[in-house]
């Protein structure tokens, strides 16, 4: 527990209606978008940066531990308290300070919702591309401790291709500026790189500035369905070799497609093995052409129904029902646990028939879905982890996903991060040197250990 006179200071620094130690209101920021829990004993609002700065320079002090948070939309455990100590909510620094045409660049703080900066940027007749499925409630600078990617990350990239700068805090209170607002600069060690993706154990963000480009003049989508999921998998591995480049390439399995059906009503053919989604931008006559081309393939590939839309509503409708898809496997399954490995793109169809396998050989029904564009897929385990008859066949369905992936030369995760869901496995990906530089950096920037103890690096011994 946190000392009486500790939370009278956290008061003082920004407000005593932005510090509650309500148990109604604690109740509210002891999970994110995953099943794991940990009470917290104080959240805390700052308004600014030096808000920020000042509650991280009490909890230095005392070693208690602080929890950034965003919207609370991640899926690795990253914002849950489960040491306790003190979440530091981001939610009133939701403001865009600037967006400048002339240089393509936008200011915004780390509470304000991704989506909204987006609209920013295209009512500008602008482009932030990252796109996360909670593009319309997660944060930007969750984004950032995440290196969020999206939907349309196979063409136009992640979070970190578009952070030019940022301002930080570290754990004692020290702000920290770091980048540039030009479009190159190479000067010292990357640290706005070495913060993104950090999942909040380096430095609290408070302010990005980022990289907008022009936004693409038109958009078609080609919806494609296949009998089997390998086939499909097939399927997107024939147009990266035919070197097309769609702005997105996203993949639906049947149980998938059954669950976002049943949720939303969009006419997805639910009798398919799989479905693949294939949109192009640029100038409609390039848009036209790539999309006939790839179009020719997913017909060589055995697409058994083919359907498009070539309008902002059609388009929009589509990414809606993309979107949709894990939260209506959250509704037909509400403790599923998710995993997020990426395998090269030409080795999704045996990345799909291994996760069937796997499926079937702990009795764990599964679910896939996700940017197979880029090789990053979402492994959902359709089964309650309460449940401690069928725990130990979790655990073990989810080593061997991990492991499948990393057999297949892929990664462990491709954008929900590590958190407390596969930090036990980082040293498999990243060995014993890489995890003696992680420690090392960790201990640089926190050397207290209080800025989300408990997430990333396992505990010394335990790997």
């Amino acid at each position: 527990m946190i000392e009486r006179a500790l939370i009278s200071e956290f008061k003082k620094a920004v407000g005593a209606e932005h510090c509650t130690t309500d148990p109604a209101d604690l109740a509210l920021y002891a999970y994110d978008a995953t099943t794991v829990e940990g009470n917290p004993d104080c959240v805390v609002f700052p308004a600014t940066t030096d808000e920020v700065a000042a509650a991280l320079r009490l909890a230095n002090d005392a070693r208690v531990p602080v929890v950034p948070r965003g919207a609370g939309t991640g899926l690795s455990g990253g914002a849950v308290p489960v040491k306790g100590g003190i979440v530091l909510s981001l939610a009133r620094m939701n403001k865009i300070i600037e967006i400048d045409r002339a240089n393509l660049v936008c200011r915004a703080e780390a509470g304000t919702v991704t989506g909204v900066i987006a609209s920013a940027a295209v009512a500008q007749g602008l482009y932030y591309p990252p796109d996360p499925s909670s593009i319309n409630f997660c944060t930007i600078g969750g984004n950032v401790a995440h290196n969020a990617g999206g939907l349309h990350a196979l063409k136009y990239g992640v979070t970190k291709n578009y952070l030019l700068g940022l301002t930080a805090v570290l754990p004692g209170g020290e702000v920290l500026k770091t980048g540039v607002r030009t479009m190159k600069g190479v000067v010292g060690y990357d640290l706005t790189k070495l913060i993104c993706g950090s999942e909040g154990t380096l430095a609290v963000v408070t302010e990005v500035t980022l990289k907008l480009i022009p936004h693409p003049p038109h958009r078609a989508v080609a919806v494609a369905s296949y009998p089997t999921a390998k086939a499909a998998g097939e399927a997107v591995s024939a147009i990266i070799a035919a070197r097309i480049l769609p702005a997105m390439l996203e993949f639906i399995d049947n149980t998938s497609l059954r669950c976002v059906e049943d949720y939303l009503k969009v006419g997805f053919p639910i009798d398919a093995g799989a479905l693949l989604l294939v949109e192009i931008d640029g100038r409609p006559e390039s848009v036209r052409a790539e999309l006939d081309t790839a179009v020719e393939i997913l017909k060589k590939n055995g697409a058994t129904s083919l359907s498009f839309a070539d309008d902002p509503v059609g388009c929009e409708r589509l990414w809606e029902a993309r979107r949709a898809v894990a939260p209506s496997l959250g509704k037909a399954s509400p403790r599923r646990i998710s995993e997020d490995i990426t395998v090269p793109r030409a080795r999704i169809p045996d990345a799909l028939e291994r996760i069937g396998d796997i499926g079937r050989k702990h009795a764990i029904p599964t679910a896939v879905f996700g940017h197979a564009g880029d090789g990053n897929l979402h492994v959902n385990l359709l089964a309650d982890q309460r449940d401690l008859a069928i725990r130990p066949r979790m655990q073990a369905a989810i080593e061997d996903i991990l492991r499948l992936a990393l057999d297949l030369g892929g990664t462990l995760s491709g954008e929900h991060g590590v958190g407390l869901a596969k930090k036990s496995c980082l040293g498999w990906e990243i060995g014993a040197d890489g995890m003696r530089i992680l420690r090392e950096i960790k201990k640089t920037f926190d050397p207290n250990n209080i800025l989300n103890p408990g997430k990333i690096l396992p505990e010394i011994g335990s790997e």
